[in-house]
């Protein structure tokens, strides 16, 4: 599974970008200042980074240069700063490819993979979601439990997905609304409930007493998987 850095202040972008690259198959990691970033990189292995230019504590220019000193990651710049010498400087610097704002993602998401492909990284991306007696299969969107076919919905399927992949998160009911029903104008909550009864009816050896997908009352949902 290849491992994403997305340098973004804006948290809510930020998110956005994540959950489709989660979608994707992607390890994200998130990082809102360029210290973090800094942090992540130190820490973690990561493979490629879409970046901004302008972080509050300092221009992703500068960062990428900084970069360049000490790795090789594959860059993409997504930034507002949209002028020729902006794009011309960012590419000169070391960036692998530029995009600007506003943008379409599933553009986005077809360069990342160009340039995982042209860096020769496009082999460590994952097809295969696993945990436990789950396993999803991105390229043929089916589901599996211990072996056997599960039916899923669209929405399930995106459901089940999005709650495997943030395992160890709590996703409140919003979060889970916005990123389910992206399009919509309007969803009832109500979509929501009905959509994680059925998934659980399909999921849970007792979906009367859930061990998968966890309630956290008040607050969202909560992907158990199993235990250690």
């Amino acid at each position: 599974m290849s491992t994403i850095l997305i340098v973004e202040d804006d948290k809510m972008l930020n998110q956005g970008i994540s959950f489709n690259f989660q979608m994707d198959g992607f390890n994200v990691i998130s990082a809102f200042t360029l210290n973090e970033a800094r942090e992540k990189l130190d820490k973690e292995n990561i493979d490629i980074i879409i970046l901004d230019c302008n972080l509050p504590d300092g221009s992703g220019f500068d960062f990428c240069k900084n970069i360049r000193e000490k790795y090789t990651n594959p860059i993409i710049f997504l930034t507002a700063c949209d002028t020729e010498l902006d794009i011309i400087t960012g590419l000169r610097i070391g960036a692998d490819d530029y995009i600007t704002k506003p943008f379409s993602i599933n553009i986005l998401r077809e360069r990342v993979s160009t340039v995982l492909r042209r860096c020769g990284k496009n082999n460590i991306v994952s097809n295969i979601i696993k945990d436990g007696e789950f396993e999803i299969d991105l390229d043929k969107i089916t589901v599996q439990k211990n072996g056997e076919n599960i039916v899923l919905a669209p929405t399930e399927y995106k459901l089940l997905k999005k709650l495997i992949l943030s395992k160890g998160e709590i996703l409140t009911r919003q979060v889970l609304l916005e990123e389910l029903w992206e399009n919509e104008e309007y969803v009832e909550e109500h979509a929501l409930t009905v959509n994680i009864n059925r998934l659980r009816n399909k999921i849970e050896d007792n979906p009367s007493k859930p061990k998968y997908i966890k309630t956290i009352y008040g607050i969202g949902y909560a992907w158990a998987g199993e235990k250690s």
